[in-house]
């Protein structure tokens, strides 16, 4: 026991002795810090480039990281982006000897002590030109400074949306020194592409890469050489929000433009449902052209939804023009010989038109033609019993003349009641011959109007299929697109 709390004994005081000898070491290393920042700054002046040759060029490594996207303004063509600036150069006045200062190798000292390279954002879209942050810089006993600094980036981006939501975007950022030309401060690349490992995952874009360039350009007002990086931030669209929220109801009400031909003339809404799919996708519309800049390039679900309201106005029209024949009534024409031949004979059979009040379960033509033919016969057979016994009664009327002419003044009143009953006779048959063909020019009218029914009826299944395949081709060709 006693040697177990000796040796713990021991172990502790071990302990104790280190964290006082490391604790000497940072006092005596904060003292050292103290008094190379008081020699290194005594002359110093951040105003000048810090080299020693004027005609020397100053060469500064840029390196940017990309670590979020905050917001990609399509509307207005503008880029939101958090980023880390890296920027390291040599100052030829804060060097040292780190054995004369315990082996000193660094500090870190504010950056607004020591001259900093003016690289800015050439195309910059924020109207707040904010003066760069302040955090501090490691300086090295070689000279060497490395400046990281966060920032806020809001950078115009030319957007193309020709492809919207499948497309992709190459915002570049251009970083350049505003006041220093090559001759005097050289950009160059610490790697060959922007880094994107500490990337934060966006919920819409994806980003394929940031490659970076070098660009060396002599502008019109100088004629020194301006050196400046541009990194190409490449970004495709995550479309599967839109797909759901503009692109598929679309689809899905298009394809009840075509229903609106299989609705019944008679139900009063096919009109309605057209005006109704119309009014759907206007709002649809409105939403996207919300989201667009007002730009020449009109996006690809702009112009399906465009085709597709050109499309419904069309099937609107054309139902107009089909209840317009189907409410043909005796006043019209009767259906032309091309039309009965094209329409009733052949198209109503490619698209199992039957005739009004028919349908695939009522029986066969054939049995309802025999039924008819029956009907007809029968009704011919009334028809001859009911003349019969008038005919035998004109020829009454007849003979009853012809004794009147002969046998004058015999039996004169019977006579005369004879005749009298031939003229009710005669009156009775012109009326029924009247109304047989009243009823003969109301089924004339009445088979004129239903064959003007069966037409319209044909000529809403040709064009309910007719604009099924433009709606299904349509969805094809935008998907297709897509991919």
């Amino acid at each position: 026991m006693k040697r177990k709390s000796l040796s713990s004994f021991y172990v502790s005081l071990g302990f104790l002795f280190t964290a006082v000898i490391l604790k000497a070491v940072e006092s005596a290393k904060g003292k050292y810090a103290h008094m190379l920042f008081n020699e290194l700054f005594e002359d110093y002046s951040n105003a000048l480039r810090p080299v020693e040759d004027t005609d020397k060029v100053l060469n500064v490594t840029l390196q940017i990281t990309l670590s979020q996207i905050k917001d990609m303004d399509e509307r207005n063509q503008i880029l939101s982006a958090y980023l880390w600036i890296r920027q390291s150069w040599y100052d030829a006045y804060l060097k040292w000897d780190k054995d004369k200062y315990d082996g000193l190798d660094s500090i870190r000292i504010p950056s607004n002590l020591v001259w900093r390279p003016d690289i800015v954002l050439y195309n910059k879209a924020d109207d707040d030109f904010s003066e760069p942050v302040n955090t501090n810089v490691v300086l090295r006993y070689d000279g060497k400074i490395t400046w990281d600094a966060p920032a806020i980036t809001k950078s115009s981006c030319v957007v193309d949306v020709s492809y919207f939501p499948f497309d992709s975007q190459q915002c570049n950022l251009t970083f350049g020194s505003w006041t220093y030309n090559g001759n005097q401060v050289d950009i160059i690349n610490s790697l060959d592409s922007g880094d994107l490992s500490d990337f934060v995952e966006d919920v819409e874009w994806e980003i394929h890469g940031m490659p970076a360039v070098k660009n060396v350009i002599t502008y019109g007002c100088c004629s020194e050489p301006y050196p400046d990086v541009t990194f190409t931030l490449i970004l495709k669209r995550k479309s599967s929000f839109y797909i759901f929220n503009l692109l598929l109801p679309c689809i899905l009400i298009s394809f009840l433009a075509p229903l609106g031909f299989y609705l019944p003339a008679d139900s009063g809404e096919k009109v309605s449902l057209g005006v109704t799919v119309l009014l759907a996708l206007t709002v649809f519309q409105l939403m996207v052209a919300e989201i667009m800049p007002p730009s020449e390039n009109v996006p690809l679900i702009g112009k399906y939804y465009i085709a597709t309201m050109t499309m419904i106005t069309a099937s609107t029209a054309l139902t107009i023009i089909i209840m317009n024949l189907h409410h043909c009534g005796s006043e019209a024409k009767p259906v032309p010989q091309w039309a009965r031949v094209v329409i009733l004979d052949y198209m109503s059979k490619i698209f199992f038109v039957y005739d009004v009040g028919e349908n695939c379960t009522s029986p066969k033509r054939e049995k309802e033609e025999e039924r008819r033919f029956e009907v007809d016969d029968g009704c011919q057979r009334r028809q001859k019993e009911v003349r019969s016994p008038l005919s035998n009664r004109n020829d009454d009327c007849n003979l009853g003349e012809k004794l009147n002419g002969n046998l004058h003044g015999v039996h004169g009143e019977n006579v005369r009641e004879t005749v009298n009953c031939c003229s009710c006779y005669k009156m009775l048959i012109k009326n029924i011959e009247y109304i047989a063909t009243c009823i003969r020019d109301h089924k004339a009218n009445r088979a004129k109007g239903i064959e003007w029914k069966k037409v319209a009826k044909v000529m809403d299944r040709f064009f309910m299929w007719i604009f099924f395949v433009m709606v299904f081709f349509m969805s094809v060709l935008i998907i297709g697109k897509a991919a």
